[in-house]
């Protein structure tokens, strides 16, 4: 199942983060695909914000992964954030050696930047967010998902 969406700022992709980091649970992972300057990172930004995250959240390009401390939207329950950026890994393998799978806890929710060279370790219950567009153009992001939960809390977010 999918769903679209369109942004026209990336204030607008923000904000469209910010709806999806509002039901978002521990255990999630969150694939992001798209082109350079897509609007990957202000997504991510946008989930930080709804996730209560304190202090600025950068690119993780060349560190990989960054970490976070947040809390469920509308709760007290702490959860732990980390966006991960597999950009500059050249071979699959780096993705065991550098701990992508640990990253899938029940405690944490997972952002994962151009995942696709991680693809053998993603696990099935997933949801998919493609950014499409560049510079100045609009921006039509699409949920994708295989999962009835996701599609489920999918539904709130673009329905509302």
């Amino acid at each position: 199942m999918e769903y679209r969406v369109t942004s026209l700022t990336a204030k607008q992709t923000q904000e469209w983060g910010n709806q999806l980091g509002r039901h978002l649970r521990g255990g999630d992972v969150v694939a992001l695909v798209g082109d350079l300057g897509a609007g990957k990172t202000a997504f991510a930004q946008g989930v930080g914000d709804a996730l209560q995250v304190k202090g600025p959240m950068t690119s993780p390009t060349f560190t990989l992964r960054h970490e976070y401390l947040g809390k469920l939207s509308g709760t007290e329950v702490k959860t732990r954030l980390i966006h991960m950026d597999l950009y500059r890994l050249q071979h699959p393998e780096e993705v065991e050696v550098i701990g992508v799978e640990d990253a899938f806890k029940e405690d944490t929710i997972c952002l994962i930047e151009w995942p696709e060279i991680a693809e053998d370790y993603m696990p099935e219950d997933r949801l998919e967010v493609e950014i499409l567009g560049s510079g100045e153009s609009p921006r039509e992001i699409i949920f994708h998902t295989r999962e009835r939960e996701w599609e489920q809390r999918l539904k709130v977010i673009t329905t509302s």
